[in-house]
């Protein structure tokens, strides 16, 4: 009897331990100032509160670290986070490097390089320059901050495909240039994607990240990867900490496949399929625009009524379970969904 104890209690330990080093958490940040949008802002006083709590309690690494171990299956730290900017605001430079540099974390820009030296709110080539040698890296956000998603008059599929990967391909090509290196890291500006998008990119070699939120793990989509924003309604440290000690949810048979949405729909039908023995699945709650949204459960096939409403915008759902072993952990799930306008436009 004290050999199957033993055991098993070696089997938990494994176990646990796999979970919390097959893992990590992205933040997305963009502005660091209390003169910005209130959306996309977070005060420098708050933004150091978040980095002294990941001093405290996490560890921080750089994103082609966390990147290339995790697609090599390699074991990082309990509760790793890697942080991120889109967009390359003077604001970053001003308030947000020094406070990163007095903990002496890493972190990653991801610039549209069409933009850098051309508009006062962004950071110079100069700037750039000097922070690459002060623990930042950078990585693609595309030529122009564009609405991916939105198709020229009269342009065919294919035409609108060529156009939103060369505005990545360009922009690779313009930061290889000017920085010596290409990580062929693209953060889809707006977090918008479609199938094709994210698969044509993913054929050009290109890990790409998305505005979802979630951790991330070996099992993730790396042509999609979710990243939690911490600015705005989303800047409270205490809500923070719940995301920031979160597991990505392994997940099969996840439908529908494609988040560009026609505006005519109303409702979807998301199922998925969740993997995992430190999961209960009638544990599982998921919500939209903070509304918790009923689910059924059917030989293991989670479904999902989401109610669109035909509203233009960016929407998710979010799905979150505790895990049985990582007492106060929770696995989170989020898909995105894009409806345009019936004009055929994208909003900001």
């Amino acid at each position: 009897m004290w050999k199957f104890i033993v055991l098993t209690l070696a089997y938990l330990v494994s176990t646990t331990n796999t979970q919390a080093s097959d893992n990590a958490v992205i933040l997305v940040y963009h502005h660091v100032s209390e003169d910005t949008p209130n959306s996309t802002s977070v005060s420098p006083r708050i933004f150091e509160q978040h980095m002294q709590y990941l001093a405290d309690n996490h560890t921080v690494l750089p994103l082609k670290t966390v990147i290339e171990k995790l697609q090599n299956q390699q074991a990082l730290p309990d509760k790793t986070v890697v942080i991120t900017f889109d967009d390359g605001y003077q604001n970053i430079h001003q308030n947000a490097h020094p406070i990163l540099q007095k903990f002496g974390f890493h972190y990653t820009i991801f610039i549209n390089p069409a933009l850098i030296d051309t508009l006062n709110s962004q950071l110079t080539w100069q700037q750039v320059k000097q922070l690459q040698k002060q623990n930042v890296s950078f990585a693609n956000h595309g030529n122009a901050h564009l609405h991916s998603l939105q198709k020229q008059t009269n342009e065919s599929k294919q035409d609108w495909l060529s156009r939103v990967t060369k505005n990545v391909t360009e922009a690779e090509q313009l930061l290889t240039e000017k920085l010596g290196y290409s990580l062929k890291y693209f953060a889809y500006p707006y977090g918008e994607f479609n199938q094709a998008f994210k698969q044509q990119l993913t054929q050009l070699g290109y890990v790409s990240f998305a505005q979802h939120s979630g951790a991330i793990a070996s099992h993730s989509d790396f042509s999609a990867l979710p990243r939690f924003p911490a600015a705005g309604i989303y800047s409270n440290i205490n809500t923070l900490k719940v995301k920031l000690n979160s597991l990505a949810m392994p997940v099969s048979k996840v439908l529908p496949q494609e988040p560009e949405l026609a505006s005519s729909i109303k409702q979807v039908d998301l199922t998925f399929q969740i993997n995992s023995d430190d999961i209960n699945p009638s544990q599982v709650a998921c919500f939209k625009s903070g509304d918790k949204i009923p689910h059924k459960l059917s030989d293991g096939l989670m479904s999902i009524k989401v109610d669109i409403k035909a509203k233009p915008g960016r929407h998710k759902v979010n799905c979150t379970v505790p895990s049985k072993q990582l007492k106060g952990r929770y696995y989170w799930l989020s898909h995105p969904f894009f409806v345009p306008t019936n004009q055929g436009k994208w909003l900001d």
